[in-house]
């Protein structure tokens, strides 16, 4: 019965994904980072459509319902088990002194903060870090690639898609699902809980977010936030400068002087 439904929800939804590709399929890309853009609009259109109807609902119900202490530990909670693939990205791009500072920062969390309920490592000196398996693959030297929308998972590239593998990977919760029958639907119910936590302390920024692509194009506007952020994370903020930026820069100095000059 419960695989029958299951079915019938993953054809509807796939039903949905292929509608979606087919409108955005006449979009042609005037962008070289994203030469799938037809694609890749059809399940942004998704993605925005499932959240309006379906994660921001449930997101704002879930806020409503689930006193302030409480979402913060369950906030801490899976950002305690993050940790785990923190510190081993950390390992893998050769950040040993930070490494060991988030692997203190798991087990802290993990014994005195009751399971990660409580951030107690923040107050100890041992601050919160972001890395993943992206950007590990992009410390490496292995490029972006083209701009991809995953149904579902949003803005992304093939380096980010093997990304998502890696991170899964390192994700306790993923293994849960494998000990017995009954620890699907707790894996699932904890992959839930995490979507929907994690949706709901991000309803302010998405409506931010939107008020500043209101006047443009909002999928262009994430695309290139994407890619920023991205290369932001990789260079840990300090993303070096392009020889194209750098003589465009040093064109509006020399004119900037020349008009000084001038006057």
């Amino acid at each position: 019965m419960m695989s029958n439904t299951i079915k019938k929800i993953g054809l509807h939804l796939g039903g949905v994904i292929f509608i979606s590709i087919l409108a955005g399929c006449a979009t042609t890309s005037n962008d070289p980072r994203d030469p799938m853009e037809g694609w890749n609009r059809g399940v942004h259109t998704f993605n925005e459509n499932l959240d309006e109807y379906a994660l921001k609902p449930v997101a704002k119900g879930y806020n409503w319902v689930t006193p302030s202490f409480v979402d913060t530990g369950v906030t801490n909670f899976f950002s305690n088990l993050a940790d785990i693939r923190v510190t081993l990205n950390d390992f893998l791009q050769l950040k040993v002194a930070q490494g060991g500072s988030d692997a203190a920062r798991f087990l802290v969390n993990s014994t005195v903060g009751l399971a990660g309920f409580f951030d107690v490592a923040t107050h100890w000196d041992l601050p919160k870090h972001n890395e993943d398996f992206g950007q590990t693959l992009g410390v490496w030297g292995v490029p972006t690639g083209p701009y991809l929308v995953l149904p579902f998972f949003g803005p992304s590239s093939p380096r980010g898609t093997a990304g998502l593998v890696g991170d899964a990977l390192a994700n306790p919760v993923t293994y849960i699902t494998f000990l017995t029958n009954n620890s699907v639907a707790i894996g699932l119910g904890l992959t839930a809980l995490d979507v929907i936590d994690q949706r709901s302390d991000l309803l302010t920024a998405s409506a931010i977010a939107k008020d500043a692509s209101a006047f443009g194009d909002d999928y262009a506007f994430r695309r290139d936030s994407y890619f920023q952020l991205r290369e932001s994370l990789v260079h840990d903020g300090d993303v070096p400068l392009d020889e194209e930026d750098f003589d465009e820069a040093d064109f509006e100095d020399d004119e900037i002087e020349d008009e000084v000059g001038a006057e």
